[in-house]
């Protein structure tokens, strides 16, 4: 592993920690020395050679973690091999491993040429605003043998190439401390360049940077204007470089989604889809240009917790009907994502559903704990009547177990949803079972509310309006979140943001990021 990551990509570590695990039948097994050869070509050597980038000749030591790379200078998207082999305790030697790899991120503000920019249209700030849609659209001449995207945004981003996602990450590139640290992501894109057109698209949603934090009904706390900025580059067989950056070339237009908050929810009204928006053969005439948005590249840094992703998917288990007349679907587990549909009906027909977490005595949905967050999300057909229209939010996320459906074309079955669990991509490294049924549901339910909380960040809940980085509460729950699931890169993270939002007398701020320090700013100018 490298930095806590198999193989990673987009690293922007200058010296970075490689660690292995031991493997032995013996007992009373144990690494005395170890010996680390690193090379720039996949064929790295069993024996030590003059072209390698590092070789530490036998090393006592019993450590396995965090071995800092000390070799030669490396260099924006060089992509380093590398492999190990131990002694043990009667200083026997082990096979060599077989090779791994970690690959450079852009390094320094200097390695980026692109430019922020947003779509050349103004907007009120003070009103929710349709998603806007980029694309760009640039010639390859030739063969390609590595692709790679580097990517960030002031809102979350999501990222189409011919007509596809570059990736299965959701909610990108995070939150952070915007102020001083804003993450950016590297994807291998090799499969998807074709020779000839191509299109890299865009859609940017308000996420954290400008959409509602704090039950105060603030918003805009890091800035009012979305904005892109993202990096192509492109290597040929032949060792040419072509690079393909944000630009004033690329074109924008207004997109489906209405309206899309983290805690207010999604708008999406399918009859304005642009088919084939994202693909070469689209006529983009009509669309606005983009302009040049001044913004900061100093802050910008590579991502180092694992990407949030669509980890499960859960089928309704009953249907209800509330004394309101309520239709109502039990997810049968309180989770955190939302809810995909398949429907289909005239074109027209808005499809709404209700958002909670419990139902009140009489069975009705009980959504007075959200306080202002609607977590409501619409969906409205274009129409399609041969086929199932499938939709799922894009810019936003519920809390919830039970979901209130209305405006759904004849009668709705469990076969119409799926519950989308989301949170940061964690591998589940402890369990813990007895014969007690009480006890087991007790930590069942402390594993579910540890995928719930964390998303990107430790928050205090995922589901009314607040959602924010307690510091008091991740204090309490590190230790068990450690042995649920393997955190450490998560909270490398969370805790550079902890870094940066150090106070001037050197304590700790309440929430990290710290938006409260931001809304009380806000209140204290009107």
């Amino acid at each position: 592993m490298c930095e806590y990551i198999d193989n990673p990509i987009g690293l922007d570590i200058r010296q970075p920690r490689l660690s292995w695990q031991v493997h032995s039948d013996k007992r009373g097994a144990c690494q005395t020395a170890y010996q680390l050869l690193v090379a720039n070509h996949p064929d790295v050597p069993e024996e030590p050679a003059a072209d390698l980038l590092r070789n530490t000749g036998k090393v006592t030591s019993e450590n396995s973690l965090h071995i800092a790379y000390e070799g030669s200078s490396l260099q924006p998207g060089q992509r380093c091999y590398w492999r190990v082999r131990v002694w043990d305790e009667v200083d026997e030697v082990s096979e060599w491993s077989e090779p791994a790899f970690w690959e450079m991120g852009l390094l320094d503000s200097n390695n980026w040429r692109a430019q922020w920019i947003t779509p050349d249209w103004d907007e009120d700030p003070k009103q929710p605003q349709p998603v806007p849609l980029l694309r760009r659209r640039f010639q390859v001449d030739g063969d390609i043998v590595a692709a790679r995207i580097y990517a960030t945004s002031l809102g979350l981003y999501v990222l189409r190439l011919n007509g596809q996602c570059v990736t299965d990450a959701v909610l990108t590139p995070g939150w952070t401390t915007y102020d001083q640290r804003l993450q950016y992501q590297t994807y291998d894109v090799t499969p998807l360049i074709h020779q000839g057109d191509n299109v890299l698209g865009a859609m940017l949603g308000d996420g954290w940077y400008r959409g509602y934090i704090g039950h105060r009904g603030h918003h805009n706390l890091y800035g009012d204007r979305l904005a892109l900025m993202v990096q192509i580059q492109l290597t040929f067989a032949d060792g040419r470089i072509q690079t393909i950056t944000s630009d004033e070339a690329w074109r924008a237009a207004r997109g489906p989604i209405q309206i899309s908050d983290l805690y207010m929810g999604e708008t999406y009204d399918a009859r304005l889809q642009k088919t084939n928006w994202d693909g070469a053969g689209y006529d983009d005439s009509a669309w606005c240009g983009v302009r040049r948005l001044d913004h900061p590249k100093s802050i910008i840094t590579a991502q180092t917790g694992p990407f949030i992703r669509r980890v499960e998917a859960i089928r309704p288990i009953a249907l209800l009907h509330s004394l309101k007349g309520e239709t109502i679907l039990d997810f049968g587990q309180n989770m955190v994502g939302w809810v995909q549909i398949r429907a289909r009906g005239p074109a027209g027909t808005t499809i709404s559903l209700r958002h909670g977490e419990i139902l009140e005595r009489q069975g009705n949905l009980y959504t007075d704990n959200l306080r202002t967050a609607d977590q409501l999300v619409r969906y409205t057909l274009k129409g399609v009547l041969y086929a199932d229209e499938v939709f799922e939010p894009h810019f936003s996320f519920q809390g919830f177990r039970y979901v209130a459906v209305e405006g759904f074309t004849g009668q709705p079955t469990l076969d119409h949803f799926t519950g989308i669990v989301i949170h940061s991509d964690m591998p589940e490294t402890g369990t813990f079972e007895c014969s007690n049924p009480l006890i087991n549901q007790l930590q069942h339910n402390i594993l579910w509310g540890q995928k719930g909380n964390f998303i990107d960040l430790p928050t205090d809940c995922p589901q009314r309006d607040e959602r924010l980085g307690w510091t008091g509460d991740a204090q309490v729950f590190i230790r068990t979140a450690c042995f649920n699931m393997n955190v450490a890169s998560f909270f490398t993270k969370w805790l550079h943001d902890l870094s940066a939002n150090h106070l001037p007398d050197g304590s700790v701020s309440f929430v990290v990021p710290d938006a409260l320090a931001k809304i009380h700013a806000g209140d204290s100018k009107l």
